[in-house]
């Protein structure tokens, strides 16, 4: 890189240490020096900070709207201040605070991936300090200036205090401009904060539920910002509504604070005015508007949690019916706030119902499509008129493989990844299972890996067949669970049976093993000589025809007769083939026996060394060569003749 050959020749003019210098751009691999000073951003530390940083965030937008329940209208016609609700939320938005001084800090010391080098891969980590530093202040620096500043605690503790008006009234006016004015950039903070987290590891949340929960959070949280709204109108509505009474009767404004019941001339006012009977919502002299029913309710003068959950509970109802049931009066002011309602509560719903209905699904989408899948399986099923045994057949082997991978499709996952996590993977999965086998267990772990790496799922529920007798052999299987039986009937001749049960760790179709590891190509495949069927339900792995050609060419490299003798022994194959050819064999010596012990029994047997003798010895011997040439022989009582010998390839061939 240039500024590291720049930074290293300064070094060499000033002599001081590359390592007490800080480069200005690195890779990730080169950060390790730099760790103690300066964050990566898609490190784990950023991302887990950043998580919890959104969690303060979604507090403090929780906290800041309950500033609008300080105002409470007692039953005296006045507005008082709930202390303790006020000093509760001041502690705790200090705390959360904190969050967004610690936040500005963080800022400062994570380093950014420079635009120049996003060519290709992560591209380069900019920690330079004073680089990051002029960075940060041209972009979010202010903003995130003021959603940091406690500007409620400053404004309710010190200034409207020292103010001479009346403290309710100032409250009341000034705090809620205060609250909104610094409620937006923490809102907007969190659209950020959410796309850093999704581009950092690609969701905001790891399950669908989280997802799903989050999503009505944030519409939660809109319905709880509206009903904080609504009740501060509410509570100004009724204030507006003493004030009209007051401005002619000529009394003065101050008599609505709860600071002044005791003044005797406000009370001699209340008890002549007529303002509790044109103030009460239950009449008509006064247009109420959206705000009857939490003045009705008395929402205005409850304790904290009636009026907090009756607004809440009038957010949420208007924001979901889209503000359809609003009855709005003629001011300007309450229209307006009744169109913003209804369209914040059109846009809030509809991205609630997609993003909800986008994560609940996510959580049973695989069941769905097994089940759509499924309906169109017993419709092709019905429309072609299978038998019901072939249709019972089909419905048990999608409900085994359903069960077996829940609808995932492994070698699409496996393909989508790097070749060294493939290995990895496949070496996780069958590396075990491959040394299980015998015929293996010779090998070292790269072949192994290698076999791994090629090897494929395979299921099969009880009764079908994995390879037929005559059939083409395409695959090689390798039994991880299950039991089938394996039969031949040496091509459908008359009287002729074998069967044997393989299990887990067995093999099948190693014909096409013979055929694979012959050094002449061919390119016909070899056909199978025995018929395999699943007892059980089975799991397996298969190794294809062209993949077993790569395996085989390593088989060749190993030169061992103990692998012949092993190959022989395991396969069902050359089993059968010994068998039947130590019984023929067997039974022709047994026949020969009773022919020699008759022969020298019977009267005028020819002596030894006559010509007859001769002859019967040369009978004798070319019955011998007819065994080993492999011809058929046999007796009246229904001997079994042996097999053909299986093919053995020249291991040796490819060095000649």
């Amino acid at each position: 890189m240039n500024d590291a050959a720049a930074v290293g020749e300064i070094d060499a003019k000033t002599g001081k240490s590359l390592k007490d210098k800080v480069l200005c751009r690195v890779f990730s691999e080169d950060y390790e020096r730099t760790r103690n000073k300066i964050l990566d951003p898609r490190g784990q530390s950023i991302h887990q900070w950043s998580k919890i940083f959104l969690a303060a965030c979604l507090v403090s937008l929780f906290i800041d709207p309950l500033f609008f329940y300080l105002p409470i209208a007692n039953d005296d016609m006045c507005i008082n201040i709930g202390l303790s609700l006020e000093t509760t939320l001041t502690i705790i938005r200090s705390v959360v605070d904190v969050f967004y001084v610690i936040h500005i800090f963080v800022r400062f010391h994570t380093a950014y991936v420079a635009p120049s080098s996003r060519v290709f891969g992560r591209g380069e980590l900019v920690i330079e300090p004073s680089k990051i530093a002029v960075r940060y202040l041209h972009k979010t620096f202010w903003i995130d200036v003021i959603a940091a500043l406690p500007l409620p605690q400053i404004l309710i503790w010190l200034i409207i205090p020292n103010l001479g008006g009346s403290m309710v009234t100032d409250t009341r006016t000034v705090l809620p401009f205060v609250i909104l004015f610094q409620y937006l950039p923490r809102l907007y903070l969190i659209f950020p904060l959410t796309s850093q987290i999704v581009e950092a590891t690609g969701v905001v949340t790891e399950t669908a539920w989280a997802g799903a929960a989050y999503n009505l959070l944030l519409y939660m949280l809109a319905s709880h910002v509206s009903g904080a709204i609504y009740y501060l109108l509410s509570v100004q509505r009724e204030i507006d509504c003493w004030k009209s009474v007051c401005k002619v009767e000529n009394c003065q404004n101050g008599y609505f604070d709860c600071h002044s019941v005791q003044d005797p001339a406000r009370v001699a006012w209340l008890n002549s005015s007529n303002v509790t009977n044109i103030c009460n919502p239950n009449n008509n002299f006064y247009q109420w508007g959206i705000y009857v029913t939490a003045l009705q309710a008395g929402a205005t003068s409850s304790a904290f949690p009636n009026k907090y959950f009756y607004s809440l509970w009038w957010g949420l109802q208007q924001l979901s019916s889209v503000g359809q049931n609003l009855n709005t009066s003629s001011y300007v002011g309450e229209i307006i706030f009744t169109i913003i309602t209804s369209t914040q509560g059109l846009v809030l719903l509809s991205l609630l119902i997609g993003n909800m209905q986008r994560y609940l699904q996510a959580t049973t989408m695989r069941l769905e499509e097994w089940r759509v899948k499924r309906n169109d399986t017993e419709q092709w099923m019905h429309h072609r008129q299978l038998p019901p045994e072939l249709r019972d057949s089909i419905r048990k082997y999608d409900q085994y493989k359903w069960l077996a991978t829940k609808g995932v499709d492994e070698e699409a996952i496996l393909h989508g990844l790097p070749m060294d996590l493939r290995r990895e993977i496949k070496r996780h999965l069958c590396f075990d299972l491959v040394r299980k086998v015998p015929l293996f267990d010779q090998m070292d772990e790269t072949m192994l890996d290698a076999i791994c790496e090629r090897l494929k799922p395979a299921l099969c529920t009880k009764g079908l067949f994995l390879v037929r007798e005559s059939d083409p052999v395409n695959q090689m299987l390798f039994i991880i669970r299950g039991h089938l039986d394996s039969y031949t009937t040496d091509g459908g001749r008359t009287g002729f049976f074998n069967s044997c049960r393989i299990g887990p760790g067995d093999f099948c179709g190693e014909e096409l093993l013979t055929w694979a590891l012959d050094p002449r190509p061919s390119v016909t495949l070899p056909s199978s000589t025995r018929s395999v069927k699943a007892i059980t339900e089975v799991e397996a792995f298969a190794l294809i025809a062209d993949d077993l050609k790569f395996v085989a060419s390593q088989f060749r490299r190993l030169h061992s007769k103990q692998l012949r003798h092993k190959f022989r022994f395991y396969s069902h194959q050359w089993r059968t083939w010994a068998a039947c050819f130590i019984q023929a064999a067997w039974r022709r010596h047994k026949k020969l026996k009773e022919t020699a012990h008759l022969t020298v029994h019977e009267p005028g047997v020819p002596q030894r060394g006559s010509f007859w003798s001769s002859y019967a010895e040369s009978l004798v011997a070319s019955t011998r060569l007819s065994i080993k040439c492999k011809q058929k022989s046999g007796t009246d009582s229904g001997t079994v003749s042996s097999l053909e010998k299986p093919d053995e390839p020249d291991f040796f061939l490819h060095e000649r």
